[in-house]
């Protein structure tokens, strides 16, 4: 085993990077391979922010750039984040001089994964991104690693802590989603700007790299299927709950002879599942294969320890000097997958209607949907007080989206509907 000192240069000093920072200041000799980490210097935006870790006594980088071609730095840590500019900047940055480089940064790994694949593999570089993925919770390895003996069939699952918490809250205190949302704001759990997080973003991203690894395929982003939970209503979490499921966010990826169909949406699931029963700021993730079966995991998905934890173990990993392609294929294997037609894909669904309380609106609903080829597998009325209407909800067998969407057009436009009806996806789970 080597006793080498092994020089990192960290960029990007928020909670993660302060949180590895201490972890090493702690734990030098941590990696199973020996080895000391040592780190010989760190850049971020503002120098003299208060952090909860003491970096005075470490050599400064105005330019990450400069730090990732420092000579002093065997390894180069990115934590910046963004998809592009000075994070993106860096990495290349490092790979082009043959440094191995770990990051956290989905968004760098959804949008440019294949080609910064193809120089990290030119270079001799590795390039690791355990972190980026539910946090400090192992799903990269287990997909780039575990599951190479098998062929992966669909992966699914809770990928964004923060919805997830603002979710759970709402079911458990009755609380619209803009209160829990600001309260969530306040308690740090959500950014000042929660687009990226509540608009499902976050979770495309991460889900475009999972569906990458599973696949043996390039990211592609730009085709996910993206609806985030600014619109799930308290009246849908709890007519949800009466109908024996609880909403989750889930983003999905699966396979099929016609492509990868790459999903996120509020879904539900029935109350029992796993996905269910993971509440607060947890991830959860099932992977199916061929031969392995189902496998499930479920972890702290951000955070400072298990996020810093995620990152050491890709240092770690950088001291053996294992060999092998970023993603489950050389760079130059990489095509980016075939997306399914969504309007084609099969799937059970929840419509909730508010109609006008009088005679023969049930029966019209109900004989509109069975016209347009919808057939219903439960139904639900529950009056609400103070309300301009009643909400009616159900839920659907099987059904194309395409005739889902056009049973649901045939219905905003009966006279009895008062507003545009509600749908939300049943989870495949």
């Amino acid at each position: 085993m080597s006793s080498r000192d092994w020089r990192v240069g960290v960029a990007g000093l928020g909670t993660v990077g302060t949180g590895l920072l201490k972890f090493i200041a702690e734990r030098p000799n941590f990696a199973p391979a020996g080895g000391r980490v040592v780190v010989t210097g760190v850049s971020a935006r503002s120098r003299s922010r208060p952090r909860p870790f003491d970096i005075s006594g470490l050599p400064w980088f105005d330019d990450p750039v400069a730090l990732a071609t420092s000579p002093d730095v065997d390894i180069f840590v990115e934590l910046i984040g963004g998809s592009d500019g000075p994070a993106k900047a860096a990495v290349e940055a490092a790979l082009s001089a043959g440094k191995p480089v770990v990051t956290a940064n989905k968004a760098l790994i959804a949008e440019h994964g294949a080609e910064l694949a193809a120089l990290a593999e030119a270079k001799g570089a590795p390039l690791l991104f355990e972190a980026a993925v539910m946090g400090g919770t192992p799903a990269v390895k287990m997909l780039r690693e575990a599951m190479v003996g098998d062929d992966v069939k669909s992966v699914a699952g809770i990928l964004n802590g923060t919805c997830n918490y603002i979710l759970t809250e709402m079911e458990a205190t009755g609380r619209s989603f803009g209160d829990v949302l600001g309260e969530a704001q306040r308690l740090g759990y959500a950014e000042a700007d929660p687009t990226m997080d509540v608009g499902g973003f976050d979770a495309a991203h991460k889900i475009s790299i999972l569906a990458a690894l599973a696949f043996g395929c390039a990211p592609n982003y730009a085709a996910a299927e993206i609806e985030g939970i600014e619109q799930v209503e308290l009246l849908d979490i709890q007519m949800a709950k009466d109908l024996g499921y609880r909403i989750k966010l889930v983003a999905s990826a699966d396979r099929s002879p016609d492509g990868v169909l790459v999903r996120v949406h509020p879904s539900l699931a029935p109350l029992a599942h796993p996905l269910a029963q993971a509440g607060g700021a947890l991830n959860a993730l099932f992977i199916e294969g061929e031969r392995i079966g189902r496998i499930f995991v479920q972890g702290p998905g951000a955070g400072s320890g298990p996020t810093a934890a995620a990152v050491a173990a890709d240092i770690a990993d950088v001291m053996t000097a294992a060999v092998r392609p970023v993603f489950q294929a050389p760079a130059g294997a990489l095509e980016a997958f075939t997306p399914v037609d969504p309007s084609k894909s099969m799937g059970r669904a929840y419509l909730r209607f508010l109609v006008k309380d009088e005679p023969g609106v049930i029966a019209a609903v109900s004989e509109t949907l069975a016209e347009a080829g919808v057939s219903i597998e439960s139904f639900l009325q529950k009056p609400v007080e103070k309300a301009e209407g009643v909400p009616i909800v159900l839920t659907t067998h099987a059904v194309a989206e395409s005739v889902l969407k056009s049973a649901i057009e045939r219905i905003a436009g009966l006279p009895a509907v008062l507003e545009r009806p509600r749908l939300l996806r049943i989870a495949n789970i």
